[in-house]
């Protein structure tokens, strides 16, 4: 096999990465950091990645006297000899050449190692290949190569994950990408809270001006439910929802209210009130709060809690009611209890706020409907462990959740479900999916936990930083991170995949459209047109 050689060995250590003198037969303008790059040692492949740039020269004295542009051969006798670029390597994993084990780094390659680019059998060597099994999905491809990196679909499933960006740089493309896989290779059922209406039907492409990308109801009709709390936006938008959601007052916990403080602008000596309220009537105690208008010093009264704070919660959870999916009247069967039918039939749930898209109804929804289908799975995951009975096995569901530093953030963390889910990790089948553009916002107890990370661009140093909580090494990824491009870059690593390693993300177009409904990989796709 034909294999580029781009240089050899020169330094290094094991915590600080190695250091490889560029070939003379090498172009330096093509060795980007990020690049995915193999070292051949005498009894291991060490695969790395390009964390570093720098230009030497044997002697300083040179850079005192540079030879003049006249002078060309002295230029050419130079450069040959006495200038030379450092590239700077990071190992990630390492391959056994006798027995083909991969395993991580622990040990280095001896003076004077080549060092070669990667090729395709490399690529699906350590990241696997989706044609050989569906635990395997396609993501994008290694900078400067055209062969897929692969993400473990099953791994990535076993922990809560997240994607993290600044605005602008794809995340909901990303996090779309990701989902259908899960949904085509039925590794997990997802409820994904959608605040914007991007993964249902059709949505805007990003940077695309008129153009538009196909959603996740779209692309699997049979296996994806809308459920809306606007269903007037989902028809208004050419879609029909499977599900219009009604909440009513006692669907609301005190827990769901507690994450609203910041939005409601909720003393806590209020929510000390609702607690004394939710004591005395239990699932009742906003319904019976919000009928109080002319009697709340009697009420309050009655309760013990003082009168103000009584006052004060009344004033503010009276806005709950100006959403016009909650009403105070229980009629029917729960809608959340029928959502639970649909993913335990292993049909995929999207909610669709709509034109509900106020932080305080997103907070809110997805707190309540969490909150209930957490208790849930607690209660399968019991009966299953009970009866050992593998058709008692819950599904592995994945809860796809937007701005997630609301509902992560060290205070809220320790309060809502969604804290709760992220430090249980796969204990009762329940993980998240979070995406967010300030990671730096999340408490970084959680962050640590979180076992896959998808980063796209960040330019705050503090989110950069979190985004690599509980990486080992995290130096040579930190410089990596400051050059992704804006856009169809990201550096993946974590539980699902063998080693780090910065893709072009793949592209959601019609080649993508036909591998998720056809049941052939891209790779199929393209060899059969041409």
């Amino acid at each position: 096999m034909d294999r580029k050689k781009l240089g050899h060995i020169l330094a290094g250590s094991l915590i600080e990465g190695l250091a490889m003198r560029l070939d003379t037969g090498a172009t330096l303008e093509e060795i980007k950091t990020g690049k995915f790059v193999c070292i051949e040692g005498t009894s291991y492949k060490f695969f790395s990645l390009i964390t570093d740039l720098e230009l030497q020269v044997s002697n300083p004295d040179i850079l005192l006297f540079p030879p003049s542009e006249s002078e060309v051969l002295l230029t050419n006798m130079v450069r040959k000899r006495d200038m030379y670029a450092k590239v700077m390597l990071r190992p990630m994993l390492m391959i056994d050449q006798k027995h083909r084990n991969k395993m991580p780094v622990k040990t280095i390659p001896s003076h004077f190692a080549s060092v070669f680019e990667a090729t395709a059998h490399d690529v699906s060597e350590i990241f696997g290949d989706e044609q050989d099994d569906k635990k395997y999905f396609n993501i994008g491809m290694p900078l400067d190569m055209t062969v897929p990196v692969c993400i473990d679909l099953d791994r990535l499933v076993e922990r809560s994950s997240g994607i993290f960006g600044k605005t602008g740089t794809g995340k909901t493309f990303i996090t779309r990408l990701i989902l259908a896989g899960l949904i085509k290779n039925e590794r997990a059922v997802n409820l994904i809270f959608d605040m914007h209406s991007e993964y249902g039907f059709q949505a805007r492409k990003e940077g695309g001006g008129y153009a538009f990308v196909k959603g996740l109801k779209t692309l699997f009709p049979s296996k994806v439910a809308i459920f809306s709390l606007d269903p007037d936006s989902t028809r208004r938008r050419g879609g029909s929802p499977d599900v219009e959601v009604v909440l009513s007052l006692q669907d609301i916990r005190v827990e769901d209210v507690m994450p609203l403080q910041d939005e409601l602008n909720l003393h806590p000596t209020a929510l000390e009130a609702a607690y004394l309220i939710a004591s005395k009537y239990k699932n009742d105690w906003l319904r019976v709060l919000l009928e109080q208008e002319t009697t709340l010093k009697e009420f309050a009264a009655e309760i013990g809690a003082h009168a103000e704070s009584v006052g004060a919660l009344y004033r503010k959870l009276k806005r709950l009611e100006k959403f016009p999916f909650i009403t105070r009247s229980v009629g029917g069967s729960s809608i959340i209890d029928r959502m639970i039918e649909y993913l335990d039939k292993g049909i995929h749930v999207v909610l669709e706020f709509g034109n509900q898209t106020s932080m305080l109804c997103y907070l809110l929804v997805a707190n309540i409907i969490s909150r209930r289908i957490h208790e849930a799975y607690v209660a399968k995951t019991e009966a299953f462990l009970a009866s050992q009975n593998t058709s008692d096995q819950p599904r592995q569901l994945i809860i796809t959740i937007e701005e997630a530093h609301k509902f992560l953030n060290p205070t809220a963390a320790r309060q809502t479900i969604f804290g709760i889910i992220a430090r249980e990790m796969r204990k009762y089948y329940v993980a998240l999916l979070v995406v967010d553009q300030r990671p730096s916002g999340i408490d970084p107890e959680i962050l640590s936990q979180i076992g896959t990370k998808i980063i796209a661009q960040l330019n705050d140093e503090k989110d950069i930083q979190a985004a690599l909580t509980g990486v080992s090494n995290a130096g040579g990824l930190r410089s990596i991170l400051a050059t992704l491009d804006s856009k169809k870059q990201a550096l993946v690593m974590g539980h699902a995949m063998p080693m780090p390693v910065v893709i072009k993300t793949r592209e959601y177009d019609e080649t993508f459209y036909q591998a998720m409904t056809s049941g052939k990989s891209a790779k199929q796709l393209i060899d059969e047109i041409f």
